[in-house]
């Protein structure tokens, strides 16, 4: 390791693996993805009781691979499902990590991120822990949370992250401000959500975490809710299998039994009908999405990026590309870089230039 100089630990949680990484600024030190077999985490009962056993993989990684952790001086956790809160970076507090613990909207791994990094940075001198743009970042204008009954109302939950961190890497690229364009976002992992960013604020997008959208390799996006209720009091399903339907065993998964997009496509052109439905079916949702988000954004869009994971796969974003580019210029950024997104926000943080916010 190099002079002890803006070093940043960045830790994120995934559903059967944490990926670590240290940054010097945003310059990658060490990277590695710590995998989590289905038999490290049976013994779990919940999400948060796997706190010591991630924590303990990612202290033995990096003293392993000779990292100085005297070094860091801050450490970025992956946001989780809290309360809503506003773009930006938020310190780790005392009241952040009881809503890590205690979800007031559901378990996840990404909670793990926040606890984690606050309890390796209290260990170190002069380090501070922080999240940025978690999965709950809420800019919706008050028009959009209207969901058509009193009982419900549209909540902002999408790939907050990933989708800020390549508006500002388009608008940068071509010398614009975040804050002064507008952009549609389409991030295509494992959930696809698409987000209308009008000047630096995501004003609508699609709840692709339970239940609405474009279906995806694994959540079945907006079902027809006639047959949804037929199917809750039929008898046939547990509360836990009907959400499993949507978000886990919903989308490809449900059609093929498999969450890989290249299966899907190899399947497709070697003469599966089904297969070629389902993979064409999936890109004319996402398109439509966009199409809806460009009205929420009156026709005034400078491009429409698509990212993610399923963005490597050049034939499915040509399919998305075909139906939306009259509507704005269309640019891929495939993958997702959310280690180095996180590295960024807390390298501004160190160097004055970001100020954190208070979790409410």
């Amino acid at each position: 390791m190099q002079a002890c100089t803006n070093h940043i630990l960045v830790i994120n949680p995934g559903s059967t693996s944490t990926k670590v990484a240290v940054y010097q600024g945003s310059r990658s030190m060490f990277q590695q993805n710590i995998i989590h077999t289905e038999k490290d985490l049976e013994g779990f009962e919940k999400v948060s009781d796997q706190f010591e056993f991630r924590k303990s993989a990612i202290i033995d990684v990096l003293l392993k691979n000779d990292v100085d952790l005297s070094c860091i001086e801050a450490v970025m956790g992956r946001g989780g499902l809290i309360k809503p809160v506003p773009s930006g970076v938020i310190e780790v507090d005392e009241k952040l990590k009881h809503d890590l613990r205690n979800s007031p909207i559901g378990e996840h791994a990404s909670n793990l991120g926040g606890l984690i990094a606050d309890d390796i940075a209290k260990s170190l001198s002069y380090c501070r822990a922080f999240i940025a743009n978690p999965v709950v970042v809420d800019e919706f204008d008050d028009i959009a949370r209207v969901a058509g009954h009193t009982l419900f109302e549209r909540k902002s939950i999408y790939h907050a992250l990933n989708q800020k961190a390549i508006a500002h890497n388009y608008a940068s690229s071509h010398r614009d401000a975040y804050n002064d364009i507008n952009l549609i976002v389409a991030h295509m992992g494992g959930g696809i959500t698409v987000g209308a960013h009008k000047k630096g604020r995501v004003i609508d997008v699609n709840q692709g975490l339970d239940g609405e959208g474009p279906f995806s390799p694994e959540r079945s996006g907006t079902l027809p809710i006639g047959q949804v209720i037929k199917v809750c009091f039929s008898g046939k399903y547990t509360e836990t299998e009907v959400k499993k339907m949507v978000t886990g065993k919903g989308g490809v998964m449900a059609y093929f039994n498999t969450n890989d997009v290249r299966q899907l496509k190899t399947m497709a052109e070697s003469g599966d009908t089904k297969a070629k439905l389902i993979f064409e079916a999936m890109a004319y949702q996402v398109a439509k999405d966009i199409g809806a988000m460009f009205t929420v954004l009156e026709g005034e869009v400078d491009a429409i990026l698509l990212t993610g994971g399923i963005a490597y796969c050049q034939k499915f974003t040509d399919m998305i590309g075909d139906r939306v580019k009259k509507l704005a210029p269309v640019k891929v950024y495939p993958g997702e870089d959310e280690m180095k997104a996180l590295a960024k926000i807390g390298a501004r943080v160190l160097m004055g230039e970001l100020e954190p916010i208070k979790y409410q």
